[in-house]
């Protein structure tokens, strides 16, 4: 990693989307691209420890509403990194249900790709991003993917999966995740899309080689949003 590059202010960008939306690809397509030049955060290491529950219990928890998370714990380790500090990620074990012993050495770069379904629903998170990112995708395709992924690579049943998937991650899809994409600043279609790939490389790169960025225009809250859009109404002649 180039000291240089660290020494500006990172530029953080979230890229959320539904479970097997293709988010997972298209930050890590960046990652390959960019390799050290770029850090990685993923928001599902961030769920909460559940050592005092059974994992029976754990299995039953809802871990697709934002309470799930330690998001102050990432927002602390945000801010370590944007200034210039080592941070030490916490491990999610999809297999237990559960936060690892494990922790992850994270260190800081220009650019930080923040990724999970739910890093646009917390508004002090977007505060943080510069760039933020939406990757869309049809709900049939998500389920499949998700069907696949957890079989494949956490070892769990079609049944635990599919009663999952309609008692608590379809519902908060909607809820929670969906509305999101409002506060995109680029929506794609799919992980696999080259053209938004290619958009986001070229943006990344500009910046890496000492571009600028534009700097956000919502960056109040939702009631100063409804004071300032009050105010631009009463000053629009008619």
């Amino acid at each position: 990693m180039n000291n240089e590059e660290v020494k500006e202010k990172p530029i953080i960008i979230g890229i959320a989307g539904g479970t097997g939306s293709g988010k997972s690809t298209f930050t890590n397509r960046l990652k390959e691209k960019f390799g050290d030049r770029v850090t990685v955060l993923y928001y599902d290491n961030y769920y909460k420890a559940q050592d005092d529950l059974p994992f029976e219990e754990r299995k039953k928890m809802n871990y697709d509403h934002p309470s799930a998370f330690e998001t102050e714990l990432l927002l602390e380790h945000l801010r370590e990194l944007k200034n210039g500090h080592v941070i030490y990620c916490p491990v999610y074990d999809y297999t237990k249900h559960n936060r690892s012993d494990e922790v992850i050495e994270v260190h800081p770069s220009r650019i930080i790709l923040l990724e999970g379904i739910l890093v646009l629903a917390d508004e002090r998170l977007r505060r943080m991003m510069d760039i933020r990112v939406f990757v869309d995708a049809d709900a049939d395709e998500r389920i499949l993917r998700r069907v696949q992924r957890d079989v494949k690579d956490r070892g769990r049943d079609i049944e635990n999966i599919v009663d999952q998937y309609l008692t608590t991650v379809k519902p908060m899809h909607y809820l929670y995740v969906e509305p999101t994409k409002m506060y995109a600043d680029m929506v794609t279609n799919s992980g696999k899309n080259d053209v938004a790939l290619d958009l986001m490389a070229t943006k990344i790169q500009s910046i890496l080689d000492g571009g600028e960025i534009a700097k956000r225009q919502d960056s109040y809250g939702e009631e100063e949003y409804f004071s300032e859009a009050t105010k631009q109404l009463s000053n629009e002649p008619y």
